[in-house]
């Protein structure tokens, strides 16, 4: 079974509602987690919210394996490929690319920290060259019809103040681009980890708000520290919309009634077809890649927190990570998983009824 629309026409009319920004929700780019088998499995819960690819770097695109870094499933639209470079022929020559493989928008890299990217002058040490990425925003845009986007920083290294990251996207803004991912902390370029520098710059959400007032006609999103959907609504009431990144992916089931609150549409994963439903879509999923010659487990350990918060998850959990089991189908994993799942919550269930009856004595 599948909740997933079956064609790409039918997925593009799905993922399109027209009252809000296509920007509203989004969940981010991040490497080595984010990749097609993720994107599909975060579809069975939310059709609206958009998804984005790791960064793939424009050498890798021209020179490498095109369709290992580009290839996607269908139901994944609404979906944007992020690109990490700065030569602005590259850019172009990889956003024909995005394009002609039919990705929805492509997204500039200019917020990641590491020394490795640093090394291939792209990501955030772009934002001390705001004309170099007004250039490469400039050619993607002349080279392709779908939305060039830039997700970015709000500083470098000791920067705070708020006129340099107004500056940045005010360049970038002349250069035709529309919309702004913005991650409301700096990025040090030296001394810290990218683990670090996504927890140790302190978060200025006042900073991203300031820039949807001076720039309201651009499509401004908040990433960074947002956790709750509480925490998303009151972000929503200053910009456009919010991208939220490993609260999505360790705490999938959140994503299930996203759809429902944030754009007023049904949701995939409903009360009556909850996470069971969606474990039996996903199931089906890894069979079909298996049958296709690749190991589920590659793809399962994007959906291991699935039922955190249910009883049994951990021991649902531990099934579906043993490496003895790999050599099973997905269909005789998930029955063990489920079956273990189930002994947990009854075990807890009952001692609950217990306690109730002694309380009640």
């Amino acid at each position: 079974m599948s909740f997933l629309p079956s064609d790409r026409s039918d997925a593009a009319d799905a993922a399109e509602p027209s009252s809000v920004s296509p920007w509203r929700l989004s969940v981010a780019p991040m490497l080595d987690w984010t990749d097609r088998h993720c994107r599909y499995f975060h579809r069975l819960l939310t059709r609206h919210t958009r998804l984005y690819t790791e960064m793939v770097t424009t050498g890798a695109l021209l020179h490498g394996d095109q369709g290992r870094h580009l290839d996607f499933n269908p139901e994944e639209h609404p979906v944007a490929l992020q690109l990490g470079g700065s030569e602005p022929a590259d850019l172009a020559a990889c956003a024909k690319l995005a394009e002609r493989w039919g990705y929805d928008e492509v997204n500039l890299n200019c917020g990641c920290p590491s020394e490795r990217v640093q090394r291939g002058a792209f990501g955030a040490c772009l934002m001390a060259e705001p004309q170099l990425v007004a250039d490469g925003v400039k050619a993607m845009r002349d080279a392709v019809s779908i939305p060039v986007t830039v997700k970015h920083r709000i500083g470098i290294d000791k920067i705070e103040r708020y006129e340099f990251v107004r500056d940045f996207v005010g360049t970038i803004a002349e250069a035709g681009c529309e919309v702004f991912i913005v991650h409301a902390r700096n990025a040090w370029l030296q001394g810290l980890s990218p683990k670090d520098n996504r927890e140790i710059p302190p978060l200025r959400y006042e900073l991203v708000h300031r820039l949807k007032r001076e720039f309201p006609q651009l499509t401004i999103v908040i990433n960074g520290g947002l956790k709750t959907d509480a925490e998303i609504a009151e972000q929503l009431q200053h910009v456009d919309g919010v991208m939220v990144g490993r609260q999505a992916y360790h705490e999938p089931w959140q994503m299930a009634q996203w759809d429902s609150r944030f754009f007023s549409q049904a949701d995939p994963a409903t009360a009556q077809a909850g996470r069971e439903a969606v474990e039996a879509a996903w199931v089906e999923y890894l069979s079909a890649q298996q049958a296709q010659g690749r190991p589920w487990a590659t793809a399962m350990r994007h959906a291991l927190g699935l039922w955190n918060g249910a009883a049994g998850s951990r021991r649902w959990r531990q099934i579906w990570s043993d490496h003895k089991l790999k050599s099973l189908s997905p269909t005789e994993v998930a029955a063990l998983a489920t079956e273990a799942r189930a002994g947990v919550a009854r075990h807890v269930d009952e001692h609950q009824a217990r306690h109730a009856a002694a309380l009640s004595a």
